[in-house]
């Protein structure tokens, strides 16, 4: 007879295969939807804000709140929750997939370190070119000037 191991029903958003932010941290709220829709946008609350809070997540470090509050811009509070308000579908299913996906996206961008830019200095060559193509551009318009004739004009 196979052993049937206890199942941990915790939900779980995957941003990406080792990242994983536990449902508790984010909460949900349906709100109706504005723009045109008739009866259904008066009646439903399709519309979902969904609110996480990034300062307090157990799973992200430091230095990837600090990418994902400059990401996040005015959609993160000063207390570091970021809000995210999704009413593009007419289901609140797919709004909710769509914020989560959203929220998902955003976290995911975080997570890239920036490259280091590397300091260059221009080869000795491109100077040189450099000074050269600025000596032949300025032959160039000194020769468009207009020369004054033998009287003067």
């Amino acid at each position: 007879m196979p052993c049937a191991l206890p199942r941990n029903n915790k939900q779980m958003l995957v941003v990406t295969p080792t990242l994983s932010i536990d449902d508790a941290e984010i909460e949900e709220q349906f709100i109706r939807s504005s723009g045109p829709g008739g009866q259904n946008v008066n009646k439903v609350e399709t519309a979902v804000q969904i609110r996480f809070d990034a300062a307090n997540s157990k799973a992200l470090s430091r230095d990837v709140f600090n990418r994902l509050r400059t990401l996040a811009g005015s959609r993160m509070t000063r207390d570091g929750i970021i809000v995210l308000t999704a009413q593009s579908h007419r289901s609140q299913d797919r709004n909710r997939k769509d914020a989560r996906n959203r929220l998902a996206a955003l976290i995911a961008r975080a997570l890239v370190p920036p490259k280091r830019r590397k300091p260059t200095k221009p080869s000795r060559a491109a100077k040189q070119q450099r000074l050269d193509t600025k000596k032949k551009r300025s032959l160039v318009k000194k020769s468009r000037r207009q020369k004054p004739d033998r009287d003067g004009w």
